[in-house]
């Protein structure tokens, strides 16, 4: 098995949210913690229909890094779309 197919199994395996946050804190560093809540974050206000421009103003980023959440969520078949379209209603009102 690769080690990839390794990883992602053992994420997998993780069943509840609290658990993952210290996965996620034990394996990664505080910076890419926080880039990848910002990738998703923006990920998600792109499928609640918010545009490229009003994203980037309301984070304080570049539109290039936006670019490629649109990307991915335009992909045929993309899981994070998916998720994210999954968890919408689990959002409160305002909290994108």
């Amino acid at each position: 098995m690769k080690p990839i197919d390794r990883l992602a199994a053992a994420f997998c395996s993780v069943t509840d949210a609290r658990t993952m946050r210290r996965l996620l804190a034990e394996m990664l560093t505080p910076a890419e913690i926080d880039d990848l809540v910002l990738r998703w974050r923006l990920m998600e206000m792109l499928e609640a229909g918010s545009s490229q421009r009003a994203i980037a103003g309301r984070l304080g980023i570049s539109l290039c890094k936006i670019t490629r959440g649109s990307k991915v969520l335009k992909g045929r078949g993309s899981v994070a779309r998916t998720l994210i379209a999954g968890q919408a209603g689990d959002r409160a009102e305002g909290e994108l």
